[in-house]
């Protein structure tokens, strides 16, 4: 059995040990902060552990954890390159070491151990820090999308509120419009007549400010489903009668039952009929229009045709309201048509695809 001269001369003196095994474990503290720096200084005291003659861990050769640590540590924090450099490094310090502490010390144990645990503490660090990046990656790419998504529904909000404030004023100044004119004419002839253009006036003016106050509401208090309450297919009667009463002789008929369609497809299709039915009668100087709303399970057809000059569309310039009514229309998967009929007047024709509740 060893007396414990001898052992001490075989790993070094109580004081010794200690005292390196405290220097290669203190800076494991600073590792995340400068990860790099704690790879040297815990390698210079392995390296100055053999030349001393020292063995401070029950393994031969130093073969502590504590370089295997600082190494992986290293891997984790710094970059593929500057980790890389720092491990080879140590490793090729401690095999050069190796050669001299065999020749100074050759009654000590030595062996390469410690070199060799220094090539899984940094495989496994790096692929812990690349795959740490690949996780932010993957959330700095999910938040971009989030963000872009975002920015798509409240350009879409805006598109969708400016065209139904366009709606709006259009329908309900044309009416306004036509009907003050009557009332000038007939004012002094007709004052009955004159009357009841007027109220028609006051009945307009109403229902414009009714509507630009809940698109005003829908903008200042959204609801949380992003489906506000809004004109639906059970509001084309009423829409009827208020142009009715500005002197155009209104049909309206209704082809097959109607399915539980979505909120923003009675919309687009309300908007559609009001839009076509306000240029019949800013623009197409006739006496009768037709609305025609055909419920065929899959499709929901939308057809407004009038009696009058043939286009329906403003003179110059093209204007918002048929590129308005193809863009809602397109919005929903859609499609419209528009233009003259061959036997006289002008035709809007809209089919809105109806998806079904699974879908």
């Amino acid at each position: 059995m060893p007396t414990l001269t001898g052992l001490a001369s075989r790993i070094g003196s109580p004081a010794a040990v200690a005292g390196f095994g405290v220097a290669t474990a203190a800076p494991l503290i600073f590792r995340r902060k400068w990860p790099v720096a704690v790879v040297a200084v815990v390698a210079a005291c392995y390296l100055a552990a053999t030349i001393a003659g020292v063995r401070f861990t029950p393994l031969v050769s130093n073969a502590g954890p504590n370089l295997a640590i600082a190494v992986f540590t290293a891997a984790d924090r710094c970059g593929r390159r500057t980790s890389l450099a720092a491990a080879i490094a140590a490793a090729a310090a401690t095999w050069a070491v190796l050669v001299l502490g065999i020749r100074l010390y050759p009654g000590q144990g030595q062996d390469a151990v410690l070199a060799l645990a220094v090539i899984p503490a940094w495989l496994a660090g790096d692929v812990v820090r690349a795959r740490r990046g690949y996780q932010h990656r993957l959330e700095v790419q999910s938040r971009r999308e989030a963000a872009e998504h975002d920015l798509r529904v409240r350009a879409e909000e805006r598109l969708r509120l400016s065209r139904d404030v366009h709606d709006v004023l259009s329908h309900s100044l044309s009416m306004i419009a036509v009907r003050s004119g009557v009332a000038r004419l007939v004012l002094d002839e007709q004052p009955e007549e004159a009357r009841v253009a007027l109220s028609a006036i006051e009945t307009a003016s109403r229902s414009a400010l009714d509507d630009l106050r809940q698109l005003l509401r829908q903008i200042r208090e959204p609801a949380p489903d992003r489906e506000p309450a809004t004109p639906a297919l059970a509001d084309l009667p009423g829409l009827v009668e208020r142009v009715r009463q500005s002197g155009l002789d209104v049909r309206h008929l209704r082809a097959g039952e109607p399915a539980a369609y979505g909120a923003a497809l009675e919309l687009s299709a309300y908007r559609i009929v009001q839009e076509a039915l306000t240029n019949v009668v800013k623009h197409a100087s006739a006496t009768s229009a037709l609305v025609e709303v055909a419920h065929a399970g899959s499709c929901l057809t939308i057809t407004v045709t009038d009696d009058g000059s043939g286009d329906s569309r403003p003179p110059g310039p093209p204007g918002l309201g048929v590129a308005g009514m193809r863009e809602r229309a397109a919005l929903l998967g859609g499609e419209l048509t528009a233009g003259a009929r061959p036997q006289g007047g002008f035709a809007v024709v809209a089919q809105l695809p109806v998806k079904s509740a699974g879908q």
